[in-house]
């Protein structure tokens, strides 16, 4: 039911932009549908005890679910894909791949609820974190020992825009046998492919640019081996954090245009960095497309473009004055999330980070003045000038 067949394979070979519209998709053999249809239902009829059409119960299989985790394997060239109700969903089920005793490395830079997630919920179950900065791979291996069983990876970092190399670490995940698993949700598919550079699992918070629309909670994880799917896909079933019919309908529409909605989220990204490189009023701006971006060069070589995602600080650090702009800002929507057709705009330490401590967060330079900017696909004079009135 899982596996990619030997018709999907035809798919392998096309490039980006095509997988995006016809990557792992059948039209519906019912009627010649070209879209997947919405099989709004959560139990399917038997003619006897166990005598299906590879359908029992939605939790376990949907046809549209299944169509959409078909697409999510072909864009990041797996062969496995599982969709969840969130990315949190998603996560949870990779942590549930370990046992007490287990310990994680992290990224010391994360998302705030990849963190809560980590200490708030499975320390509790006896799983150890360190969370350190991954610029520097040896920082990770002086962390590892017999008991390290997950190097967990945010590239792009939330929200501080670190480049950590995902080729470099999965020499050292494979050198001592530790599963190593990538949060792409800041760079899609479309910017970098994690599982050619040597991941093991891919994860996508799909609410965000795969779905694009700002109209779906959703997770996703990819993989290419076998053994490590089916025991995620046990996990999603046991556990039964899944996406409904018509959010998957809605996320496979998305992915139709991800290619074109990421060339136009990289132009505005690169010209609103470089605007706010310029103003008077900027202290620092992070972006991974500056030449003196930390890791530039690592960006440059396992991604296609830099993404719509940077963050920023005013001189002075003033927290009034960051919260100011903000609030003036008008095209920029102050909301959590990210990855949308619009632009937002958000204040990190009192939103999506608030959860890490203080003093944990300034050490990875999420301060009280930092403003996160998610550029969106509008007309970039329009968003440039929203930027100037609110800093003037």
């Amino acid at each position: 039911m899982f596996h990619v067949t030997l018709k999907d394979k035809k798919y392998k070979h096309m490039k980006f932009n095509t997988k995006t519209i016809h990557g792992g998709q059948e039209h519906d053999p019912a009627y010649g549908s070209v879209m997947p249809p919405i099989y709004q239902t959560s139990t399917y009829a038997q003619s006897t005890p166990g005598g299906h059409k590879g359908y029992e119960y939605s939790r376990t299989h949907n046809p549209t679910r299944n169509a959409l985790e078909k697409a999510f394997a072909s864009i990041e060239n797996g062969n496995y894909g599982l969709a969840f109700g969130s990315g949190m969903a998603a996560i949870d089920a990779i942590i549930k791949l370990l046992k007490p005793g287990d310990e994680v490395i992290s990224t010391n830079d994360l998302y705030g609820g990849s963190y809560r997630l980590f200490t708030k919920i499975f320390e509790g179950f006896g799983i150890k974190f360190h969370f350190v900065g991954m610029r520097n791979i040896e920082n990770i291996e002086t962390l590892i020992n017999s008991n390290t069983k997950l190097i967990w990876v945010e590239t792009p970092t939330n929200p501080m825009l670190n480049i950590i190399d995902i080729k470099a670490v999965s020499v050292l995940a494979k050198k001592y046998n530790i599963l190593f698993a990538v949060d792409s949700t800041f760079a899609t598919p479309y910017l970098q492919l994690p599982l050619d550079l040597g991941a093991d699992i891919v994860m996508h918070s799909v609410t965000k640019y795969i779905g694009g629309h700002s109209d779906v909670v959703m997770g996703a994880l990819i993989v290419k081996d076998k053994e490590l799917a089916e025991k995620l896909y046990f996990i999603q079933n046991a556990s039964g954090a899944v996406c409904g019919p018509q959010d998957s309908f809605l996320v496979l529409r998305g992915i139709k245009t991800l290619h074109v909605r990421m060339q136009r989220h990289c132009e505005n990204g690169r010209a609103v960095a470089e605007f706010l490189a310029s103003h008077p009023k900027i202290e620092k701006v992070y972006w991974p497309g500056f030449e003196t971006h930390p890791n530039h060069n690592i960006a440059k070589s396992q991604m296609k473009d830099f993404g719509g995602m940077l963050s920023f600080t005013t001189k002075g650090n003033n927290y009034a004055e960051a919260i100011k702009i903000i609030e003036n800002l008008q095209l920029f929507t102050l909301a959590e999330s990210l990855g949308g057709v619009e632009s937002l705009s958000g204040h990190p330490a009192s939103m999506t980070h608030a959860s890490i401590p203080k003093e944990e967060r300034e050490k990875s330079g999420v301060v009280d003045s930092l403003i996160r900017l998610s550029v969106g696909i509008e007309d970039i004079e329009d968003l440039i000038n929203d930027l100037k009135q609110a800093l003037n």
